[in-house]
């Protein structure tokens, strides 16, 4: 409902709260102790209260079911949540399951689930299960850009593999007209498509100029761009446009486990080259999205996600690949032979720009 961003306006967080009550506010596991120290500062500050509870790992139903009890027994009015993707989907699903308004607190720009209406769930060992669509989204999507800042640099660069995908996937739904996921799916409109390439373009323009100003520890307008492409335009965008194959092989690879120890922006990112190879995309285009993303240091192929490129592997990717709707949103009729081809070119084309760079 709102977008905020700029620095330090994690410290308003209690004055945003304070007009719904008592909020229950999730914190990721990792950053528990000194956000919950810093929140009990503000609260103080501000003559309010709220109740905290970390965040354990993953977004699946065990934890949505905990999380849920712990804010439904204390009265709460309204779930923030604070952290990465998982720890924000979590909130999400809680405040839906509640029946509450939720308020989003990204903790690094990893992804751009803060803006999202949908969640995503997974198993209690981290394999990808599905989606679930919120009743709602987030009345408030409040970013403070010195926390992006001083997120580790791999999260920062993920987020940009996540939104990289968002152009191109918006394109493929457009040349196959598939609905996008606002209400029950409709076209997509000229604002959805003009924002998912206003994502690539501020990409490609201060991408790299804002991990140079990371490196340094500052807050740049390239930082501030690339923050608002990485969460606000990559959200937008897709939930306005849609998804395809660069997702679809996200899921797909969840199949393997080693991959569960990677971020979702790294492993979008390695579909887009598979989505590219699907699509037989020009030379130009081709060099100029991986020169890109070897540059920043996405992973482009399965051993920079920790995969074997062996038949059993690559198999149990495109058939997990080809069971979800996303990959079959290209323009043309996708079986699993096609997906396994496309994943192992991919991952050749990969190793080439790598041995180049």
């Amino acid at each position: 409902m709102r977008y905020i961003q700029g620095f330090g306006e994690f410290d308003n967080l209690a004055s945003h709260t304070a007009a719904y009550g008592k909020a229950c506010i999730v914190i990721d596991g990792f950053l528990f102790d000194a956000l919950n120290a810093r929140l009990h500062a503000i609260y103080e500050s501000a003559g309010k209260d709220f109740l905290a509870a970390s965040f354990k790992g993953e977004c699946c139903d065990g934890e949505i079911a905990r999380i849920s009890g712990i804010a439904g027994k204390n009265g709460v009015s309204v779930i923030v949540g604070i952290g990465g993707g998982k720890t924000l989907d979590t909130a999400k699903l809680c405040a839906d399951v509640l029946g509450l308004p939720v308020i989003i607190v990204p903790s690094s720009a990893s992804n751009d689930a803060p803006v999202s209406e949908i969640a995503v769930v997974y198993t209690e060992s981290g394999e990808y299960i599905g989606s679930k669509k919120m009743k709602r989204n987030a009345e408030l999507v409040l970013v403070d850009s010195e926390i992006i800042a001083k997120s580790p640099r791999r999260l920062f660069v993920a987020g940009m593999g996540d939104a990289l995908a968002t152009w191109f996937e918006a394109k493929a739904n457009e040349a196959s007209d598939s609905p996008n996921y606002v209400g029950r799916g409709y076209r997509r409109c000229k604002a959805g498509m003009a924002i998912a390439e206003s994502c690539h373009k501020t990409l490609f323009a201060d991408g790299k100029k804002a991990l140079m100003a990371l490196e340094r520890g500052v807050v740049t307008e390239a930082v501030e761009n690339v923050i608002e492409a990485n969460i606000l335009m990559s959200g937008l965008g897709f939930q306005n446009t849609g998804l395809s194959t660069a997702h679809g092989i996200h899921s797909g690879l969840t199949a393997v486990s080693s991959t569960h120890a990677f971020l979702h922006g790294e492993k979008v990112a390695f579909g887009i080259v598979c989505q590219m190879i699907l699509e037989n995309a020009c030379d130009e285009e081709i060099d100029e999205v991986m020169t890109f993303m070897v540059d920043i240091g996405l992973p482009v192929t399965l051993k920079q996600l920790g995969v074997e490129a062996d038949r059993e592997n690559v198999l149990a990717i495109a058939a997990k690949t080809v069971r979800n709707p996303l990959v079959h949103h290209e323009p043309f009729k996708i079986t699993e032979e096609l997906v396994f081809g496309a994943i192992l070119a991919a991952d050749r084309l990969g190793q080439s720009y790598l041995e180049n760079s």
